[in-house]
C-alpha cells in the first residue's frame, strides 16, 4: 500500500494507475519513478491493437474463464497465483496502463472513446485487486476456485485426444494451484492479513461435505467414464487412467490439505467481532475505497453510500406498508415480516416447484419482449438447479453466461436446496433479475453486438451489470409480468434488500459493524427469510463493495431514463432507450451517462 504522501505524487487517470502498479511491483515511490512508466510501456498508438493485447493478456490471466468463453488453447492451464505470477501480472498491467495513457483520448471518435474508457475501467479493476493483494488473504465460499475446479467440467472440451491431454494437464495443475494458494495464505497470515471467520468456516463446511464423498462422485472424476468411441483404444485407456490418477492421487489430497490448513492454521486467527471488515486489515481502509471505485465506478465515500441506503430504505418501507395493507391487511412492517416469514404457505414444498416457477416467469417475459426492446437477444437460456455440492453455502440463484460460439446456452441456476425455507413470493422477481429482462438479456446482447472489441462483449462494469438486473426487476412490473400482488411484495422486498446492502456493506467494512449487528439490521429492514439473511451477510463480509453495485447502478440507469423521458417528451421510446443502454456492453456508469447524453443531444437536434 502507498502512503498518503506518495499517492499525492501520482498523476490522475490511467497514467496515475499505471504509476501505482509500478510502485506496487517495484517497491519504490511514484515520485522517484517520475514518468518512467510510460517510457517502459512500449506505447501502442492503435486502440484496437491495445484492446486485443489486453484481451489476450486477460485470458492468459484467467484461463478457466477463457475455457467458458470457448478459447480452448488455454484449457490446460490454471491461473498463476505464485509470487512470480502475481509480479508478472503487475508488470503487464502497468505496461498496458502506460500504453493506454499514451493515446490521445480527445482525438478518438466517440465509439473509440467508449472503448478507451472501458479499457481504463478494466485495468483499474486489476489495479484495485492488486492494491488489496487479494490473493494472499481472501477465502471465498461462494466463488472460490474450489468450486470453479468442479464446475469447469461442463465447459471443458473433450472431443479429441488433444483435448484429453489438455484436461489431464489442467487436472494435475489444480493440485499445484491449491498448494500455491495455501502458501499465499500463510504469507498473508504472517503479515496480519487474514480472511473473516464466516468465510473460512463456510469453506471448511463445504470442503468437509465434499471430502466425505468418494472421489468417484466428484465432477472432476466423471470424464473417466466418457465413452470416447472415436478415439483409439490405447488413447482412451491412457486418458481414463490419467483422469483417475489426477483426481484420486493429486486433486483429492490437495483439497484435504486445504481443508486441514483452513481448519487447523487459519481458522484460529480468522477475523471476528468488529474486525470482520476491511478496515481492520493493514491498509484496509484504502483497499475498501479502491474496491468501491472498482465495483461502483463512482467517486463516493462510505458515509455517502451509507446515507443513501438509509434514505432508499425509508422510501421502500413506505411502499411495503401500502402493499402489505392491500395484500395482507397489515401495514406495520414487523407484522408484515412475521406473516411472510412464519406462514408455511409462503414457502416452496419441493425442489421441482422452484424450477417450474422460474420456467413460467421466463416464458411470460419472452412473450412481451418485442414491445420493450428493439433488439432482443438470439441466444437461448436454460434453467438448472445449483449443484448440491455448493447449494448449502450458495446464494438464492445465479446466472452463467453462454458460450459465444453457441455451444452452450446461458444458464440460470436456482437454489433448490431445502425448498421449505425459500419464499414463493420472491420467485418471480428473482427470475426477472437473473433471466429476462435481467442478466441473460444484457449479457447475450453484449455478446451479439457486432463491431465491439472482444473484451467489451464479455467484461465490464459490475455496477452496470447488476444495476441493469435490479432495474429489470422494476421494469418487469411495468411489463405486467408479476403473477399477483403477493409477487409484487416480493419485488419491493428485493428492492429493500438491495438498499440494505448500501448500509450493511459500509457498516461492516468502514464503520466496524459486527456480523451480528449486520444480521440484525437486515432482519429488521427487509423481508428476507432467516437462512438467506445469514448467507447474505457472510457474502458481504467475503466480497467487500460488490453488493453496492446493485442499488447504485439501478439508481443511475433510472436517472438516465427519467432524463431521456423529460428531454424527448412524446418522442421518447422505451425500446429505443433500452437499446441505447445495452448496445455498448457493460460500460462504467460515467461512460454510460456520456453515451446517453450524446444520444439525447443527437436526437434532440434532429
Amino acid at each position: 500500500m502507498t502512503s498518503t504522501r506518495n499517492r499525492n505524487c501520482l498523476p490522475g487517470g490511467a497514467a496515475g494507475r499505471a504509476a501505482l502498479l509500478i510502485l506496487i511491483a517495484g517497491g519504490i515511490t511514484a515520485c522517484e519513478r517520475g514518468s518512467a512508466e510510460t517510457a517502459e510501456a512500449a506505447p501502442i498508438s492503435d486502440l484496437s491493437a491495445l484492446s486485443d493485447r489486453f484481451w489476450d493478456a486477460y485470458l492468459s490471466w484467467n484461463p478457466l474463464q477463457a475455457t467458458y468463453l470457448g478459447e480452448h488453447r488455454l484449457s490446460d492451464r490454471v491461473r498463476d497465483i505464485s509470487p512470480s505470477g502475481r509480479n508478472n501480472r503487475r508488470r503487464e498491467v502497468g505496461a498496458l496502463m502506460g500504453a493506454l495513457a499514451a493515446i490521445d483520448l480527445a482525438s478518438l471518435p466517440p465509439g473509440n472513446r467508449l472503448t478507451s474508457l472501458a479499457l481504463d475501467h478494466q485495468l483499474s479493476a486489476e489495479v484495485a485487486e492488486q492494491t488489496c493483494d487479494l490473493e494472499v488473504w481472501v477465502v471465498d465460499h461462494r466463488e472460490g476456485f474450489q468450486l470453479d475446479f468442479l464446475n469447469i467440467v461442463g465447459a471443458q472440451p473433450l472431443e479429441t485426444p488433444v483435448d484429453g491431454e489438455r484436461m489431464i494437464r489442467r487436472w494435475n495443475a489444480f493440485a499445484d494451484y491449491i498448494d500455491d494458494y495455501i502458501s499465499n495464505l500463510r504469507t498473508g497470515l504472517e503479515t496480519g492479513r487474514v480472511a473473516a471467520r464466516a468465510s473460512v468456516n463456510r469453506t471448511i463446511v463445504q470442503l468437509d461435505a465434499l471430502l466425505e464423498r468418494p472421489v468417484e462422485e466428484w465432477p472432476i472424476y466423471a470424464p473417466a467414464g466418457t465413452r470416447l468411441d472415436a478415439w483409439p483404444e490405447g488413447t482412451r485407456h491412457d486418458f481414463r487412467a490419467g483422469i483417475r490418477e489426477a483426481a484420486s492421487e493429486r486433486i483429492r489430497p490437495a483439497y484435504a490439505r486445504l481443508r486441514d490448513f483452513l481448519r487447523d492454521e487459519l481458522y484460529p486467527h480468522s477475523r471476528t467481532g468488529a474486525a470482520i471488515g476491511l478496515s481492520s486489515l493493514p491498509g484496509g481502509s484504502a483497499c475498501y475505497e479502491a474496491m468501491i471505485r472498482n465495483f461502483t465506478t463512482l467517486e463516493l465515500t462510505p458515509a455517502e453510500i451509507h446515507a443513501q441506503g438509509l434514505a432508499e430504505l425509508e422510501r421502500i418501507h413506505d411502499e411495503l406498508r401500502t402493499l402489505g395493507q392491500e395484500v395482507l391487511g397489515a401495514s406495520d412492517l414487523k407484522e408484515i415480516q412475521q406473516r411472510l416469514r412464519s406462514d408455511p404457505e409462503m414457502f416452496f414444498r419441493w425442489p421441482g416447484e422452484i424450477v417450474q416457477m422460474a420456467e413460467e416467469a421466463y416464458a411470460r417475459a419472452a412473450l412481451v419482449m418485442p414491445d420493450w426492446f428493439g433488439t432482443p437477444p438470439v441466444t437461448e437460456m436454460v434453467i438448472r438447479p445449483i449443484p448440491l455440492y455448493e447449494a448449502p453455502q450458495s446464494v438464492l440463484a445465479y446466472y452463467r453466461e453462454p458460450a459465444p460460439d453457441g455451444s452452450r446456452p446461458g444458464t440460470y441456476y436456482v437454489n433448490t436446496y431445502r425448498p421449505e425455507i425459500r419464499p414463493r413470493y420472491q420467485a418471480d422477481v428473482l427470475s426477472f433479475h437473473e433471466a429476462i429482462p435481467g442478466h441473460h438479456l444484457q449479457t447475450a446482447i453484449a455478446q451479439e453486438v457486432a463491431g465491439l472489441p472482444e473484451f467489451r462483449k464479455h467484461l465490464g462494469s459490475v455496477a452496470f451489470v447488476e444495476g441493469w438486473a435490479l432495474y429489470a426487476e422494476r421494469l418487469a412490473d411495468e411489463m405486467g409480468l408479476y403473477a399477483d400482488d403477493l409477487s409484487r411484495i416480493g419485488l419491493a422486498s428485493y428492492d429493500a434488500w438491495r438498499a440494505s446492502r448500501l448500509v450493511v456493506d459500509t457498516g461492516i467494512h468502514a464503520f466496524g459493524w459486527t456480523r451480528e449487528e449486520a444480521i440484525d439490521f437486515v432482519r429488521e429492514n427487509t423481508l428476507l427469510a432467516e437462512v438467506n439473511i445469514e448467507n447474505e451477510v457472510d457474502r458481504y463480509i467475503t466480497s467487500p463493495a460488490q453488493a453496492l453495485t446493485y442499488k447504485l447502478g439501478q439508481l443511475e440507469i433510472s436517472r438516465l431514463r427519467a432524463k431521456a423521458e423529460a428531454t424527448l417528451g412524446e418522442a421518447f421510446s422505451i425500446a429505443e432507450f433500452h437499446d441505447r443502454v445495452l448496445e455498448n456492453g457493460a460500460l462504467s456508469l460515467p461512460a454510460l451517462g456520456d453515451a446517453i447524453e450524446s444520444w439525447l443531444a443527437e436526437t434532440a437536434s434532429q
